[in-house]
């Protein structure tokens, strides 16, 4: 269902892949970007850009759970990071692949930028996902 794929004659990528490609007729979900919100919308981990992370994943899971998908399903993100620092983004990235998230590998694009739309937000995550089968009811 999902082909993923690495491109011989560019500079073989880390922990991702060049391109996802999804058969035609497939179910596809396009995630807004997971923020570091709990349920009761309060920052989780003001000032800790990894424990954001952790928040925005877990919100990922959620969002991927309520339209029947799952991390192993994701085919691509977009990992925003508020830093002046280019050693926090790799240090997001680790939470990342710890996730499972990567383990695709899925095509990524890990951007350092200057704010995100909550006070206090670090970390946001967009996402793309098959769908495998009927959402839950």
């Amino acid at each position: 269902m999902i082909q993923r794929v690495t491109v011989p004659s560019l500079f073989p990528p880390p922990a991702y892949s060049h391109a996802s490609v999804v058969e035609a007729g497939t179910k596809l979900a396009f995630l807004a970007g997971s923020v570091p919100l709990d349920a009761d919308g309060e920052l989780v981990g003001p000032g800790d850009p990894v424990r954001q992370a952790e928040q925005v994943i877990g919100n990922l899971r959620e969002q991927l759970r309520s339209v029947g998908s799952d991390l192993a399903h994701v085919v691509a993100t977009d990992v925003y990071v508020v830093s002046g620092e280019p050693a926090v983004l790799p240090a997001v990235w680790d939470v990342v692949e710890a996730s499972g998230l990567s383990s695709g590998p899925h095509s990524w694009t890990l951007i350092g930028v200057a704010c995100l739309g909550h006070t206090g937000q670090l970390v946001e995550i967009t996402a793309t996902a098959v769908v495998p089968g009927e959402p839950p009811a």
